[in-house]
């Protein structure tokens, strides 16, 4: 994702404690997410917390306190 003009910048405010995380993702990959693919198909480069982000709006240090951190297999 070089060519800036061919990247959205997506603005993720989580809503408990109000931090922005900004998520650049491809354009034509947002458009395939905002027509309904899953987070995992259109965003396959981004990892699991940043998709989060952009599906529920919470920050990577929230997803931890509300769903709990990974452990580790």
């Amino acid at each position: 994702m070089n060519d800036l003009s061919l990247t959205t910048i997506i603005p993720c405010k989580c809503p408990f404690c109000g931090k922005t995380e900004w998520i650049h993702v491809s354009t034509k990959d947002w458009e395939s997410y905002t027509a309904g693919a899953l987070a995992q198909d259109a965003f396959p480069y981004l990892s699991a917390a940043e998709r989060e982000s952009i599906i529920s709006g919470l920050c990577p240090t929230c997803q931890d306190e509300v769903f709990g951190e990974e452990e580790d297999d």
